[in-house]
């Protein structure tokens, strides 16, 4: 469990002791059920992380929203979207093994996550990973509910794919950006889980990372 669920949970109780013993002990249910929720919605289970070649696991747990090209010409990217609901794990996860090369925090609005908006205009944290020679980009991105955007790593960490990197208080969404010629390996509406679900398979140099059970095939 991350240990936010603590801080929140434990006022919760302290109060619905006091409120039990001051006045009726049915007044103990509201914030001992508050209590309970937090403990639930800040837990961080373990995961399989996936060792094929290639693999980009998903950065966080949810439904697919949106799969689709963004960019022009050389730059094009797939842009993979995922909404997180309050009843998701908020625990986000690196997408990739690699070295981050940059984080930037930007400020911004609060608009519903499942709005494609969202993604430009919402406050967000952006990281970009450096991996086998690929640049994975991944958001944090806030929704309607969400206040606080968590992220421990720092630039030139290096990350393992699956690893733990923070994580979004309540509903939000998080986007994954990866070069246009990625493989996807999911589809809109489909669910998802960090660090277990794989969203697609990049290149490496020299390489190109098959789907499924192909290990690698090489790139002439």
């Amino acid at each position: 469990m991350v240990r936010d669920g603590y801080f929140y949970a434990a006022p919760l109780i302290a109060a619905g002791l006091l409120l039990g013993w001051l006045t009726n002990p049915a007044w103990t249910i509201i914030p001992f059920l508050l209590a309970f929720f937090f403990l639930w919605f800040f837990r961080d289970p373990e995961r399989a992380i996936p060792q094929e070649a290639g693999a980009v696991v998903s950065p966080g747990d949810g439904r697919v929203t949106d799969v689709s090209t963004v960019g022009s010409g050389n730059d094009r990217q797939t842009r993979i979207s995922i909404f997180l609901s309050v009843f998701n794990v908020h625990v986000n996860r690196s997408p990739v093994a690699g070295v981050i090369r940059d984080v930037l925090y930007q400020r911004g609005r609060f608009l519903n996550a499942m709005n494609k908006t969202s993604a430009e205009q919402n406050e967000q944290n952006i990281v970009t990973i450096e991996a086998d020679g690929q640049k994975i980009v991944f958001k944090q991105i806030a929704g309607l509910l969400a206040r606080r955007i968590v992220f421990y790593p720092k630039v030139g960490d290096r990350l393992e794919r699956g690893q733990r990197v923070g994580l979004i208080k309540f509903g939000s969404r998080v986007d994954l950006l990866v070069d246009a010629s990625a493989r996807v390996n999911i589809k809109v509406g489909d669910r998802v889980k960090g660090g277990a679900t794989v969203l697609a398979y990049v290149r490496a140099q020299g390489t190109l990372a098959a789907v499924g059970s192909d290990a690698v095939e090489k790139a002439y």
